[in-house]
């Protein structure tokens, strides 16, 4: 069987700096520690299975109704929900992307083909690809920004894939996870085409508070779709009470954190060039990137010399169309990048 695996594999190892894993280098917000605390006496009942408080205050800042927003054990149950839904025959992925779509298309009985970013256009989706993507596919998996690059699709490209996959009768996935790190996310989202009649039922919008607020290991994740049949499907798909009562009370505080978002959101941007000038300095090949993450080619055994030093990198072999020359390493703050680039130079020895 397939092996798929992710970065944060950190409980193996002995890792004082983990770059692996695209978390806000801040960590969860105060706000959000103290919530999950606060609530402490309330743990020992069931948690609303209705998520009816969080929806509501998700809907409101996202600018949807409550009707539309789904919640999960982060955006990975809301994966496997969806396919468990759709029950696609066919399905198509980018590579490389994040692999939990294939896997999740694979469980549910999909065969999945690929659209292959190029390395001579930086691994970034560019719409000639619209004419490879097959006629019968069922279900195309976009993730923008895509994981592992960072690559962002305009707003004008977005709305040419969606045309693309209505003609062709294709339900598109959108997975936004990574675009609140961006100054002007809302220009690049596709929760504008949910509006538009002919798009509602055919997109799905993914998004989670995992990596912006630093809550990875609250698991909490939405949805955004007008489909109610679809909606009420993925309920039907999971099992009860699969957000708990700290992660409802975590949702709701993270909302409220707007200058812990607006402070990360310039930190990720200063720091991202740092780490981009110091890479190309040391010679490696640095693939354009918009949010809180890098993906870079270096020579094979940087992840061991690393690993040694106590710093942990995502090696990216394990991506469909990557090697293992490639590597991606989040954005943190400047003590830590510097730490990591002093070790790389010592790589270069």
């Amino acid at each position: 069987m397939k092996k798929y695996e992710h970065g944060g594999r950190i409980y193996d190892k002995e890792v004082r700096l983990d770059f692996s894993a695209n978390i806000n280098p801040y960590g969860m917000p105060n706000g959000v520690k103290e919530a999950i605390v606060n609530g402490i006496n309330q743990y020992h009942l069931y948690p609303d299975d209705d998520v009816t408080a969080l929806r509501e205050a998700i809907a409101k800042a996202e600018g949807v109704s409550t009707e539309s927003v789904i919640c999960g054990n982060g955006a990975s149950d809301l994966i496997y929900r969806l396919c468990d839904s759709l029950r696609p025959k066919k399905a198509c992925v980018l590579a490389p992307t994040f692999s939990e779509y294939e896997k999740a298309l694979c469980s549910a009985g999909c065969e999945v083909s690929y659209l292959e970013l190029k390395e001579e256009k930086q691994f970034r989706f560019h719409m000639e690809l619209l004419s490879d993507l097959p006629g019968e596919t069922d279900v195309f998996f976009l993730c923008n920004p895509n994981n592992p690059v960072g690559a962002v699709l305009t707003s004008e490209e977005l709305e040419q894939v969606i045309i693309e996959c209505t003609k062709k009768d294709i339900f598109l996935v959108l997975d936004e996870c990574f675009l609140d790190f961006m100054e002007d996310h809302d220009a690049y989202s596709g929760k504008k085409f949910l509006q538009i009649e002919e798009y509602t039922s055919r997109v799905f919008l993914l998004k989670a508070f995992t990596k912006l607020y630093g809550m990875a290991g609250i698991r909490l994740g939405y949805g955004i779709c007008q489909n109610k049949k679809l909606l009420d499907s993925m309920h039907f798909h999971g099992p009860a009470w699969n957000v708990s009562t700290p992660a409802q009370f975590a949702g709701l505080a993270a909302l409220k954190e707007q200058e812990y978002v607006k402070t990360t959101r310039k930190t990720i941007e200063t720091e991202r060039k740092y780490l981009e000038s110091e890479l190309q300095k040391l010679g490696y090949k640095v693939y354009p990137s918009s949010v809180n993450y890098i993906l870079f080619q270096a020579p094979q055994g940087l992840a061991s010399h690393c690993l040694k030093h106590g710093i942990l990198i995502r090696t990216c072999e394990n991506y469909v169309g990557l090697s293992r020359h490639h590597f991606r390493i989040a954005v943190k703050l400047r003590e830590d990048n510097e730490t990591l680039i002093q070790c790389m130079r010592k790589f270069q020895k």
